[in-house]
This record gives C-alpha cells, structure tokens and sequence, in this order.
C-alpha cells in the first residue's frame, strides 16, 4: 500500500502538538550525562499529519528538533465529517492501534498518545483503542500508519475505475 506523503508549502498552518519527553542518563568517568528527547506531531487539523522526533540537552531544544524532523514527515489522511471513513488497524512494534468510525457528537474516545495525533490530524469523532505496548513512541507511529493506509470511496472509486455508485452497492 501507498503511503500518501504530501510536500506543502510554508503557507500552511501547522500546529505542534508535544506527546512525550524523555530524560536519557549517559554515564561516563567523568559523570552523568543527561539529555532529552521529544517526540513531537504536527498537523494543520485538516487531514495532514506527520510526526518527529528530536534530541538535545535541553528540553526546548530537543522539541524545537522534532518540530523540524515532524515537517519533513507529514501524510494526508482521509477525513469525512470529522471521522475516519472505515475500520483499520495497525501495528508497530509492540503497539497495535484499532482505530473505528463514530457518529457526530462522540468525541474522540482514545488514550494519551493516540489522541494527540487523532486531534492534529483533524478528526472529532472516533473510537480507538490501544492494544500491546503503551509506548508513546510506537503508538504515534503505529496510529499514523493506520491513518495513511485509509481510503475514502472516492479514491477506491478512482482507482477500482468504477463510478461511486459501485462501490457502495458492493
């Protein structure tokens, strides 16, 4: 499956959303070492999502890296009505996401890492459940991953080379 990258403009808005820092102890003769790293999502809450990850020793700095990592990492996922178009799942690693469409005035039903990217991508209404690992770092990559192999009708359409009608009556 394609993954849909997408290279914007500066002209787009994109928001930073912060998921997770982490403090890393490197020790060494003459002491301990601390530094950070960040894993960062950025979206323009409007169907782009990418995510980064920075590292420095400190913490503004280690964010302002992922800020910069996440734009050259950014996806165009399918949103309809403010929900995805159908079930999917995913897994990275040890994480695996399900991630289920819901009716408007739901909210978005999901856990700390899951939610910061469903919300940056633009989505209001969804259920989705986390499963395995609760790793920030794996459940970001492991919902982006589900996110970029969705499809809406229209590009199954397109790409089946039939007319809409079609697709729905199956």
């Amino acid at each position: 499956m394609a993954v849909n990258r997408v290279k914007i403009s500066s002209d787009v808005e994109l928001k930073d959303r912060l998921v997770a820092i982490n403090r890393v102890t490197k020790v060494t003769k003459g002491g301990r070492t601390f530094t950070f790293s960040a894993i960062v999502v950025v979206g323009n809450e409007d169907g782009i999502i990418g995510w980064g990850l920075g590292k420095a020793g400190e913490v503004t700095a280690a964010i302002a890296k992922g800020v910069e990592a996440a734009k050259k990492n950014l996806v165009r996922v399918p949103v309809l009505k403010g929900t995805v178009p159908h079930e999917q799942t995913a897994k990275f690693g040890g994480a695996e996401v399900f991630i289920k469409p819901a009716s408007h005035g739901t909210g978005v039903v999901a856990g700390g890492a899951m939610r910061a990217v469903l919300d940056s991508v633009g989505i209001t209404d969804v259920l989705a459940k986390s499963k395995g690992s609760s790793n920030p770092h794996n459940l970001v990559k492991a919902t982006i991953l589900a996110l970029s192999e969705m499809r809406d009708a229209r590009t199954v359409a397109q790409n089946r080379g039939v007319s809409l009608e079609k697709v729905f009556r199956g």
